[in-house]
């Protein structure tokens, strides 16, 4: 019977495609949560032509299953090889679709032609239609919208996807990372809890030598460093060449092991996000942009974006998140002034259609986005705003927008502060210059948000001094305050997850980090301690660290039925104030240095109401340990 059913699907699968020879073919897995291209045939053009293929071209293609349904932006892609063949010209176009059901899917190719077609008002919104064949529900016109069909215009056919094949840690064995609602990432369609463990240095990290056209811009010399190494300065992660495997991608002969190897070993010791530019023109780096050159602004290099959806595929199989950081503090203004208008939305409609089928990604507004004494001239709320809101209707997936913050009160409370509520927000990538204030300005924002009826994810994705961030392990093995304050202190006030930064004065630092295992020690107990709290029931607990009369303790607490408690270094005694009647909660330990399993201390359960004694934990009392206080 099984073999039948192969039989049916196989001859429905083949009689739904575009025979051989028509300007659509179909390339990848067909299963659910897997990366399927559709590659189209169109007019042949250049990255330089004068007819903008990025701007005078809108492809989009319609899939649609029973009632649901998503349009997909597609982007010009030279020779369909670029990434192999660092061609410019071609007359190649490609979408990628992600299907969130297994079963049959129906396609319509929507391929226009017109001035500035790709970003004008009114089109450029993806989300689902009911009647894929009706009016668009935006612009009420003719559902493939304004501009004259070339190519496969109006080409339809269908898709037979089947279950995903793959295992944990890969995102694809579990779909896509969205906002919950309640505080937390979760997987589209579970109730399970993502959490985040990322790497925020190096910024730069697609400054990489064998990307095509990846340099290090220098004005001050009037052209770019060392003309006779163009790749000057650039990374090229020798250090982790070593832990690419056979199998493993890379492109044109052999270039990318640096990188590919170290997305594997970030991956090894359970680093699930990275922090990365993509775009810092003026900016720290300057050697990051998405553009066929330095100075351009409409026009997009198809072989190094070719070159990234390498390394973000692999990242997706290693389980490890996009975190896209769109501009920084510098730059911020450089596109329209600020406003979302031809420049921002052809960048940010080139990245989506590119990369935004990925299942784990984070679309940052920008890196210290807003006004300050060093940047004075930054975006205004309204134009943080008006960028979110365009990112989110151009997605057709669900997706994560944040805005990193200001290291100071003062940026943080003028900027986040109107963004409450805001419903095309997920959320703060907070970055504390105080690490003794990480607990308390998380705490802030959770509560805050929760309070105005949309609670945001709060990220600790970078933390001070700006100079120290995480320091090599050769000069602090043991982590202990980045451990307490930043770490714990972020997840105990309910974060969402931590990013790490590495400064500038030490080696392998924020903008020059070549090795990770630099840190290898700090990735230890970052992971131990993201992974500990992940098994919880974090949607339903809260901050109460006032339940706790121990000095400088956290509190996560499902009140009357499960209790976390970080104690930090140098406590003596610990009593918690909890209402359980006649219930008994059991009392362990986990240690947040060593990892391992639960342990017994001196006291092992609890019973009644009102203040009660923890006890001591099993070893080392004078270090800092995690209470558990639940049924077991």
């Amino acid at each position: 019977m099984k073999q039948l059913t192969y039989l049916i699907v196989a001859w429905m699968f083949a009689s739904c495609q575009p025979v051989s020879g028509q300007p659509v073919r179909v390339e990848g897995d067909l299963m659910q949560w897997h990366r399927v291209t559709l590659v189209l045939e169109g007019p042949g053009t250049s990255e330089a032509d004068m007819e903008n293929p990025f701007l005078d071209y809108r492809v989009d293609v319609l899939f649609s299953k029973g009632q649901k349904s998503y349009r997909i932006p597609g982007y010009y892609a030279a020779d369909g090889n670029a990434g192999e063949s660092s061609s410019t010209e071609g007359n190649v176009w490609k979408v990628h679709f992600r299907p969130d059901e297994p079963g049959i899917w129906n396609y319509r190719v929507s391929f226009k032609k017109g001035k500035d077609l790709a970003v004008l008002d009114g089109w450029f919104r993806s989300g689902a239609t009911p009647d894929p064949e009706g009016p668009d529900p935006v612009s009420g016109t003719d559902p493939d919208g304004p501009g004259e069909g070339v190519g496969p215009d109006g080409a339809k056919g269908s898709l037979v996807i089947g279950e995903s094949d793959k295992n944990v840690p890969d995102f694809r064995s579990k779909g896509r990372i969205v906002n919950g609602g309640k505080g937390y990432f979760i997987f589209q369609g579970s109730e399970e809890v993502w959490i985040k463990n990322g790497a925020d240095s190096p910024e730069n990290f697609l400054a990489y030598a064998d990307f095509d056209q990846t340099s290090r811009f220098s004005l001050t010399e009037g052209v770019r460093e060392g003309e006779a190494d163009p790749k000057k300065s650039l990374h090229r992660y020798d250090a982790h060449t070593g832990d690419w495997n056979e199998g493993d991608p890379a492109w044109q002969g052999g270039k990318g092991k640096g990188i590919i190897g170290a997305v594997n070993y970030l991956a090894s010791q359970g680093v699930n996000s990275v922090y990365m530019l993509t775009m810092n023109i003026m900016g720290d780096g300057k050697d990051v942009w998405p553009y066929t050159s330095h100075n351009e602004r409409y026009r997009f290099d198809c072989s190094k974006l070719d070159q990234w959806e390498v390394v973000f595929n692999h990242m997706e199989r290693k389980g490890i998140m996009l975190h896209f950081v769109l501009q920084e503090t510098e730059n911020e203004c450089l596109l329209d002034m600020g406003y979302t208008d031809v420049q921002r939305r052809v960048y940010l409609r080139e990245l989506v259609a590119r990369f935004g089928h990925h299942l784990g990604v984070t679309w940052n507004l920008g890196e210290e986005n807003g006004p300050a004494s060093w940047t004075p001239i930054g975006q205004t709320d309204a134009q943080r705003k008006a960028m979110a809101t365009y990112l989110k209707q151009i997605n057709p997936y669900p997706c994560n927008v944040v805005v990193h913050t200001h290291s100071d009160d003062r940026h943080q409370d003028e900027y986040l502060a109107p963004l409450i509520g805001f419903e095309y927000l997920d959320g703060p990538s907070m970055q504390v210059g105080n690490p003794s204030r990480v607990h308390e300005r998380i705490s802030k924002w959770v509560y805050e948000s929760d309070a105005a009826g949309k609670r945001w994810i709060v990220n600790m994705d970078e933390i001070g001094p700006h100079w120290k961030g995480v320091m090599p392990d050769s000069f602090d093995p043991a982590h202990d305050t980045v451990r307490r304050h930043c770490l714990w202190g972020a997840l105990m006030a309910g974060g969402g997850g931590v990013e790490w930064y590495f400064g500038y004065r030490y080696p392998h630092n924020d903008l020059d980090c070549e090795d990770f295992r630099s840190r290898e020690a700090w990735w230890k107990q970052s992971t131990l301690a993201t992974r500990f709290i992940s098994g919880f029931p974090l949607e339903e607990m809260e901050c109460r660290d006032d339940l706790v009369d121990a000095e400088g303790a956290y509190c996560l607490v499902k009140q009357g039925e499960m209790y976390l408690v970080y104690l930090p270094a140098g406590w003596e005694s610990a009593r918690l104030e909890a209402v359980l009647s006649a219930l008994t909660l059991d009392v362990a330990w986990f240690d947040p240095r060593n990892g391992g399993g639960l342990q017994e201390g001196t006291v092992t359960s609890l019973t009644g109401n009102g203040f009660h004694e923890l006890g001591l934990p099993p070893s080392s009392p004078g270090q800092d340990w995690v209470a558990v206080v639940k049924n077991y």
